[in-house]
């Protein structure tokens, strides 16, 4: 796996309401200067086609991208690269490609509910993660079946504002959201513009960004992923961690590139598919943002828009890997 430096630093988080302690704020860097190939992606994690008779499997319940950058599409592709048997669930389908998206038809409630169910009663899934869910009756329903089909290992992308900036669902679903799905989740993973809403917060400055994370935590999540794609300056890319005991902030190695589709979807359903492998829920973003960095680095250019990452990076030649690195567009 790409290598890590551990702890910078080190401090205790008093809580100014109570005084107790909420736990510990770290800071961890992370190096993405080893290239990812399909020889080391998931060295320690395959040992299952020998030892197991069971392959995990990972959920994802979310929409379809025409162009293939981001939604299930995404997802499907992420889990394939690490050796998970990715299963669906569609919330919608949209008319999308690398320069915006000029339909969205929402499936019918009982369409995705029977979808989930037909999954969880015949496969069984060790991980879960929601997408855009759309509507307020989606959301609802989707919460029932996580509670009633019993899925843990629940990764919540809060998909509600883009990193733009632009809302992508109403005030009824977001409220759906904040209080009927994201208490289910093992971890949520709000980008900026969602973290402001779920936190009441604006997010400028890191301490921002901290305190965002910890009242997204009341809502009720084991964890919360604050992420920094959109943030500016030096925080741009940085992250925020918080599971009610640790406050960790997460820089990740920056890279240029304008083809950026698809990262959040990415992340979440890199996320699920290292907890379906088994990974503790830190140990799995952390896992999680180096394939994403570095599915960046082969973000593909194609289109007249913004192209996606390179989900497939790691079944490239290793040859082509070194000579390919910042091939991708940059500006």
């Amino acid at each position: 796996m790409i290598a890590d430096t551990k702890l910078q630093s080190e401090i205790s988080l008093t809580s100014q309401q109570s005084g107790e302690a909420l736990g510990t704020v770290q800071q961890e860097n992370f190096s993405s200067n080893t290239p990812v190939t399909s020889t080391n992606l998931q060295q320690q994690d395959i040992t299952w086609y020998t030892t197991r008779s069971r392959v995990p499997v990972a959920l994802t319940i979310a929409g379809s991208d025409s162009g293939g950058g981001a939604g299930i599409q995404a997802d499907l592709k992420t889990f394939a690269i690490h050796c998970i048997h990715g299963t669906s669930a569609l919330t919608c389908v949209t008319a999308q490609n690398t320069q915006g998206v000029t339909r969205v038809d929402a499936l019918p409630v009982a369409s995705v509910v029977a979808q989930i169910a037909a999954v969880v009663g015949d496969i069984g899934v060790q991980a879960t993660k929601t997408g855009m869910l759309l509507n307020q009756e989606i959301i609802e329903a989707v919460a029932s079946q996580v509670k009633e089909q019993g899925l843990n290992n629940l990764v919540v992308d809060p998909v509600m504002v883009s990193r733009t900036g632009a809302q992508l669902i109403d005030d009824q679903a977001i409220e759906s959201l904040r209080d009927a799905l994201i208490p289910l989740a093992t971890i949520v993973t709000p980008n900026r513009y969602e973290a402001q809403i779920l936190s009441g917060l604006e997010l400028h400055t890191l301490d921002d960004m901290q305190s965002s994370a910890q009242r997204i935590h009341q809502l009720g999540a084991k964890a919360v992923l604050v992420k920094g794609g959109a943030m500016t300056g030096n925080l741009h890319g940085v992250d925020v961690w918080f599971d009610g005991q640790t406050l960790l902030t997460l820089y990740t190695e920056s890279v240029e590139t304008s083809n950026t589709h698809g990262t959040g979807c990415t992340l979440s359903s890199a996320i699920a598919a290292n907890l379906a492998l088994g990974k503790d829920p830190l140990s799995a973003v952390r896992l999680a943002k180096d394939y994403v960095t570095t599915a960046l680095k082969y973000a593909l250019d194609i289109g007249q828009g913004t192209g996606p990452v390179g989900h497939f990076f790691p079944l490239l030649p290793a040859d082509t890997l070194n000579l390919n690195v910042g091939a991708s567009k940059v500006e």
